[in-house]
This record gives C-alpha cells, sequence and structure tokens, in this order.
C-alpha cells in the first residue's frame, strides 16, 4: 500500500507537535508539509526540541496537495483557513478545532459545512460506520470525549432517563501553549479551580450526540470542569440516577465497546497515570443506591485529540485502527 501524504497546518502548536510525534512513527503515512506562519523555514526542533535527530523537516508557509490534512489551529481558525487556502477537493480535512462540530450551529454560527466540504463528528466509538465512509473529520473535544465515552452506551440503550452531573478535571495542556493567567506553574502549582461552570462549550456536542442515539433525551447535563495541577490527562466523574443494576449496566458497556480497540471497563479504581500517554479510555462502572456512576479516565493529547485525529484517518483510509497508537502508557 503507497505511504498516506499528510500535511499538518498548526505545526508549532502543543496539538500540532504531539500530531508530529505519531506521525513520524506511523508506518503508513508520509509527511508532506508542516504548516506554521510564525516558524516558516525553521527546523522543527526549533520549537519541539525533543524531535532532535527524528527528522530534517522544517516548517513552511505554504500547503501543497496531499491525502489527508489536520487542522491544528485554534478556536474559529480553521474556518478561516479553509477559506482563505484553497484546498484540493480530494483532500481528507481533519479538523482539531470545534469550527465543524456541530450540526445546526449552534455557537457563533458554526456547522458542519464549509461549501461542498462536508464534515462527519469524529467519535469512532460512536459511529465508526459513518467515519469509514467520511471525507472531512470534525473531531471531537477533549472534555467532550471523556464526558461521551461515559454516557454513549446508556444513550445508544435508550436508558439515559434522568439528569447528568459531571465533575471532570483536566491537566493544564488543555489549555494549550498561548500564555494565560491560568496556565503559569506559580499559579497552577498546589492549585485547583473551577471553570465555565455548567456552561462549557463541550457541551453543546455532548447533547447533540447523546440526542443522535437517544432522541428523547431531554435532560440537563450539568458539568462542573476543574483546572487540574499536572499537565495532561483527564479524569471525569460522571453520575445520574438509573433503575439498571450495576450487572446490567456493565454488561450495556461491555457489549458497546467490545469491539472498539482503546476504550476499557475495569473493575477497580481507575487512575490518570494508566492512560495518560496513550489513546486509551478507561471506564469503570458502579451502583451506589439508586446512582449509576461512570469514571472515565483519557489523555486528553491523545485520545482527547491527536490520537483519536490519527484514530480517525486509520478508519477512513482502510488501515488497522490502533495503526501507530500502541502508546505505553507512564504508569510511574
Amino acid at each position: 500500500m503507497a505511504k498516506i501524504s499528510v500535511g499538518i497546518v498548526g505545526g508549532a502548536g502543543m496539538t500540532g507537535g504531539e500530531l508530529l510525534r505519531l506521525l513520524l512513527n506511523h508506518p503508513n503515512t508520509e509527511l508532506k508539509f508542516i504548516h506554521s506562519r510564525s516558524q516558516a523555514g525553521a527546523p522543527i526542533s526549533n520549537v519541539h526540541s525533543d524531535l532532535t535527530g527524528e527528522s530534517d523537516l522544517t516548517f513552511t508557509d505554504t500547503i501543497e496537495k496531499v491525502d489527508v490534512m489536520f487542522l491544528c489551529l485554534g478556536h474559529g481558525e480553521s474556518r478561516v483557513f479553509l477559506e482563505a487556502n484553497p484546498v484540493d477537493q480530494s483532500t481528507i480535512v481533519i479538523d482539531l478545532s470545534q469550527d465543524f462540530r456541530l450540526e445546526d450551529g449552534t455557537v457563533e454560527g458554526r456547522n458542519m459545512q464549509l461549501g461542498n466540504r462536508q464534515f462527519v463528528y469524529g467519535l469512532p466509538e460512536m459511529q465508526k460506520d459513518k467515519i469509514q465512509q467520511a471525507s472531512n473529520i470534525a473531531n471531537p473535544g477533549c472534555f467532550a470525549t471523556a464526558i461521551q465515552l461515559a454516557l454513549v452506551p446508556l444513550a445508544a440503550a435508550g436508558k439515559l432517563n434522568s439528569q447528568v452531573h459531571i465533575s471532570a478535571i483536566t491537566g493544564s495542556t488543555g489549555a494549550g501553549l498561548k500564555p494565560q493567567p491560568t496556565t503559569g506553574f506559580s499559579w497552577r502549582n498546589n492549585n485547583i479551580s473551577s471553570y465555565k461552570v455548567f456552561k462549557h462549550q463541550h457541551l453543546y456536542e455532548i447533547t447533540q450526540s447523546l440526542k443522535s442515539l437517544q432522541p428523547d433525551f431531554e435532560q440537563s447535563i450539568k458539568f462542573v470542569p476543574y483546572r487540574g495541577n499536572f499537565s495532561r490527562g483527564i479524569l471525569a466523574s460522571v453520575y445520574l440516577e438509573s433503575d439498571l443494576s450495576e450487572e446490567e449496566a456493565v454488561a450495556i458497556y461491555q457489549q458497546h465497546y467490545s469491539d472498539h480497540p482503546f476504550t476499557f471497563l475495569i473493575d477497580k479504581e481507575v487512575d490518570l497515570k494508566l492512560v495518560v500517554n496513550t489513546n486509551k479510555c478507561l471506564l469503570r462502572v458502579e451502583k451506589h443506591d439508586d446512582t449509576l456512576l461512570i469514571t472515565s479516565a483519557i489523555d486528553n493529547l491523545l485520545k482527547g485529540a491527536v490520537g483519536q485525529a490519527v484514530q480517525n484517518m486509520n478508519l477512513i483510509f482502510g488501515l488497522e485502527e490502533s495503526t501507530g497508537l500502541k502508546l505505553k502508557p507512564i504508569a510511574f
């Protein structure tokens, strides 16, 4: 099989660098360009120092025709980039921003189409078949991925019938490289804080996905996000009233994820370090009185971003889903 030609736009950022690390070691891809307006002409190792000796590629401010183009740009920038830079219609675009995730343009007029380019929401554990037939992918958000993987089996079984409560914490890499008052070491160290309580932007795509699986779902989702004093990973506690027994709920999750290579049900406490540096999601399902508790853990930069983007690329090109993604957790 000929190698898949790949371009990255926004390659100097945090997600762009993480994607570079995956694709340089992917057996079926060939990197053609890494676009960055601010770093054009500079070796990639000038920005991503850990890639010294891994590649002699340099950043460029031009794009060329490739089989697949990953957009690692800020929210709102992907649509602007595609409008300003004609991309061959045959090129598959995988966008990591939130610009094409919402069908009805709930937020700031965004929707899943630009001209003739139609995007498919890229959560493989929800709609693998659609992704395999897709021409463009809107990659899910990081919190959205962790939370949806905790709820999708219930919605698919029509068992999401009460208000949902979520408490979830993410590492500092979820905020990107751009300096902000809440991202510096001095502020993050020995500190935890909540933000965007009940109004996080990922709620839109979460609700959209759940209603696509269970159209009669009308309950509210109460989400409290936290900033953690660690670098990467998301740990989410999702709970709701349910008439399912623990055994019935576990059976629903086991059946739903039986043919998905990255999402696993475990029967012990979920530790974040078990998923950091991997494309895995670990889930634990418990019943406490009338409350069903689902704990979900992912790496926000991998399963919550570029790992899932590569997983989607693999599905589109007919590769084994885990190709280039058999990564080892840090463990200690």
